[in-house]
């Protein structure tokens, strides 16, 4: 029978811990900070647009800018899903194998990793 509780194994599950810890963290306040700037970025756009037509400067058709918005909003959506692969898989089957192995593999390191990670994101998120 072998021994669970080896020093290697101990030492890697802290490092994939350690790391988790970091990368949560570093993660989650870096995206934080990106949705900050991009959203200063666009409603200074949306005022500098309103003001341009509050003075008259510029024509801006508003049921226009929704359905732009919309759709540009649905094809995020869309891409995001397909990024993430949660679409049907492959016809080949080819998709299937390879999660499945990839899902082996992480068994090994990712629960600690993706529980002590997704913890240090929210908090990485919360202090951004």
């Amino acid at each position: 029978m072998q021994n669970i509780m080896s020093f290697d194994n101990i030492s890697s599950y802290a490092t994939i811990i350690g790391g988790g810890f970091f990368v949560g963290i570093l993660i989650g306040y870096a995206l934080k900070k990106v949705i900050k700037m991009v959203a200063v970025i666009v409603g200074l756009f949306l005022a500098g647009l309103a003001y341009l037509h509050n003075h008259q400067i510029a024509n801006i058709n508003w049921n226009k800018l929704q359905q732009i918005s919309e759709g540009a909003q649905m094809t995020v959506a869309n891409l995001t899903i397909e990024i993430l692969g949660i679409s049907s898989g492959s016809i080949d089957g080819h998709a299937a194998a390879t999660t499945t192995s990839f899902s082996l593999a992480m068994t090994i390191f990712g629960i600690p990793l993706t529980g002590n990670m997704s913890a240090r994101f929210t908090i990485g998120f919360m202090k951004g």
